[in-house]
This record gives structure tokens, sequence and C-alpha cells, in this order.
């Protein structure tokens, strides 16, 4: 009566064993970015801890599936991923009316526009419009930030769960019994139409943030005014979450929901 047992434990085992795998292979890929676009096996071996035997198999498994290219200075990002890539911006594109509107709103009000999702924890930086001021906010598109505050974070969590909270709160600097505030913070940005924050992430930084609706009714995403503390104002606010309202409910009631494209 052993043997059924035995047969699963072996099969959970090789399971987490094949996780571990592609964990560490995503985590040689997360690796390349603007600023270093070529890593050496060194590089990897020195960041991930990982054993050189076991970086040389997964770098050669990368490179035999196109996802890594060997040059005399390292591995780059390999073509196969331009299929991937150009599969993600036909899916998250934003449709070319709600750019242009992007553009329009960061051009007359002369703050940055950002649209952000969640993506469990964190919210992640779908589009952007930076503003034409040289002193301005700027988040690169696919770049994930906290949830444990900002003017985002709090329309975007207006249906969250207690349980989705409470692992936001944990991962902030104030610890589980930030999601007390975290609730006050969404309630009062559900009774008001808009959220805002000023400092509560970076110093300095403050913003202003709407809903967008999706086509049952739920919040899909949040469309957001950064800037520089000093120019939000009570009354540029004010102004602010007017102009964000209006362009998200012209994004709503065009069908704005995920993958975007598919509306």
């Amino acid at each position: 009566m052993d043997a059924p047992t035995t047969r699963n434990a072996a099969a959970e085992a090789a399971d987490q064993q094949g996780v571990r795998s592609v964990q560490r292979a995503l985590g040689i890929l997360g690796l390349l970015t603007d600023e270093r676009p070529r890593v050496t096996v060194r590089d990897i071996v020195e960041e991930t801890g990982l054993a050189k035997t076991t970086v040389l198999r997964l770098v050669s498994t990368l490179e035999q599936s196109g996802l890594l290219w060997a040059t005399g200075s390292g591995y780059m990002a390999g073509p196969g991923l331009w299929r991937w890539a150009h599969l993600a911006r036909r899916s998250w594109e934003l449709p070319p009316e709600t750019q242009r509107g992007m553009r329009e709103l960061a051009a007359r009000r002369r703050e940055t526009v950002n649209v952000y999702v969640v993506r469990d924890i964190y919210r992640v930086c779908v589009a952007q419009q930076e503003s034409p001021q040289p002193l301005r906010h700027v988040v690169q598109v696919g770049d994930e930030l906290p949830m444990w505050a900002g003017a985002s974070s709090k329309v975007l969590l207006r249906d969250a769960t207690p349980a989705l909270l409470e692992r936001i709160a944990k991962t902030s600097p104030h610890g589980r019994e930030h999601a007390e505030t975290m609730r006050a913070w969404i309630a009062e940005a559900a009774e008001r139409g808009y959220g805002e924050s000023h400092g509560e992430r970076e110093d300095g930084l403050s913003a202003v943030a709407v809903p967008v609706l999706g086509h049952t009714g739920g919040v899909v995403a949040a469309l957001a005014l950064s800037g520089p503390t000093v120019r939000f104002t009570p009354e540029r606010v004010t102004e602010f979450a007017a102009d964000l309202q209006q362009m998200a409910q012209q994004m709503a009631e065009r069908g704005f929901d995920r993958p975007f494209s598919s509306r």
C-alpha cells in the first residue's frame, strides 16, 4: 500500500524541482536591464548564488530556446523574446484614442499621466505620457510598484479582499497594522471618487488617481496624474481629479478591460 504514496511523493518532488528551474531561468533573464543589456556567466553566478554548473545548464537551455544570445562580451536578450514582446504589446497597448487623450491631458495639465493595473500585491504601469516639464515624475512602462501607499493603490484596491490587504500591509514599512490605514484610505477615495497622495512613498512626490471601470463595473485600472508635491495644491488636485474622472468615464464607455485590445 506504500507504493502509490511513494510515487506521489516522487512526482511532487519532481514538480517542485521543475518550478525551481523555471524560477531560476526567469531570474537570469531578469538580470538583463536597459543599463545592463549583457551579462556574463560570472555575473549570473555572483548575483543568483547558483553553482556555475547550474548556471551553464540554464544558460544553455535559454540559448537553445532563443531567449538568450551569446556574444563576445556575454549574453544578451535573444530573438525568441521578440515574439513574446510582440504578443505583449498587442495585448496591452492602449487604444489610439486613449493614447491621444493621455497626450492631451499631459500637455494641458503639464504633469505625467500613468495607467496602472494590479498584479498580485503590486501595481504595474502599463502606459505613460510624460510631463513636458523638466522636473517631472517618470515611471517606466512595465515597472512594478508597491501598493501599500500611493493614490493609484487607493482606487485599485477598492474591491480588494481583507486577505489581499493584509498581504500588502505586511510588505510595507509599517507592518500588518497598516491594513487598517489602507482601509480608511480606500474608503475615503471611494467616497470622493478619487485618491490622492503626498509623499507617502517618495518624499516630494504627489499623485491624484481615479478608477477606470470594466464592463462588469469593477475596477480594472487606475488613471493618474503625478508630479512634484509643490505643484499639487488643493485647488489643482480638485482640477486634476475632475479631468481624470472625465477621461476615465470615456475609457469605460469605450469598453476598457484586459487585455485592452480584446474589447
